[in-house]
């Protein structure tokens, strides 16, 4: 029994499921920043087709890592406000080095920088980190949860016939619901108005029929006098 077990195995050890998931987690996020002359470069970037199983078990770890880089923003920007603009080893940058602003400094952005280490330790790729921080944390600032989707594919991979599915991040080609419309209301003054009002079509047909009514009668009148 598998009783508090949770995850799913995918018929690989605890390790190789930790390195095959750390890939793939990192192949997603750089598939936002892809020269599009590669070779290999993805057709649209922040979305990577795989299996079923191995998607729905890549969602959380990719969730959870942005809700680490979601964190940093507001320790981030505290510290910018702290942080000099003078070059790296000029005077006034050695000023600001020994003054107390910079242990302000220091102390506002440690979280942010305690949260990308944890990142580091997660991913250990620093291309895949940068843009975890610098662009999904500001794309999601504002959203409480949900960054990707799972979405099943029709077609089955080649070899072992496999579901397929892609993983994307939301945000980008997202359908837009198409609003119901109601029947126009209808009030009891046009419905009055309506029925009064005799339309052109009832009084042309009127007058066709009172002409072929003349017409059946002179017929008649000629048959009955010869």
């Amino acid at each position: 029994m598998r009783h508090r077990m949770r995850g799913r195995k995918l018929g690989r050890n605890s390790s190789h499921r930790k390195a095959m998931f750390r890939n793939m987690a990192c192949s997603l996020i750089r598939s936002l920043q892809v020269d599009e002359d590669e070779p290999n470069a993805p057709k649209v970037p922040g979305r990577i087709i795989t299996t079923v199983p191995k998607a729905k078990e890549l969602r959380p770890i990719i969730e959870k890592l942005i809700t680490l880089a979601r964190k940093a923003i507001p320790h981030a920007e505290k510290a910018k406000e702290l942080k000099t603009t003078a070059e790296r080893n000029s005077d006034e940058w050695r000023t600001w080095r020994k003054s107390d602003q910079w242990q302000q400094w220091a102390a506002a952005v440690a979280p942010a920088v305690a949260l990308r280490r944890r990142a580091f330790a997660k991913l250990r790729d620093k291309e895949a980190v940068d843009i975890l921080f610098s662009e999904l944390a500001e794309r999601f600032q504002e959203r409480p949860g949900g960054y990707t989707r799972v979405i099943q594919l029709a077609t089955v991979r080649l070899g072992d016939a496999g579901k397929q599915a892609m993983i994307e991040f939301v945000g980008e080609r997202d359908r837009v619901k198409s609003k119901k419309r109601s029947a126009p209301v209808v009030t009891e003054e046009d419905d009055t108005s309506t029925n009064d009002a005799p339309s052109t079509v009832e009084v042309s047909e009127t007058e066709e029929t009172a002409e072929s009514v003349e017409t059946t009668t002179e017929e008649t009148v000629e048959t009955a006098a010869e």
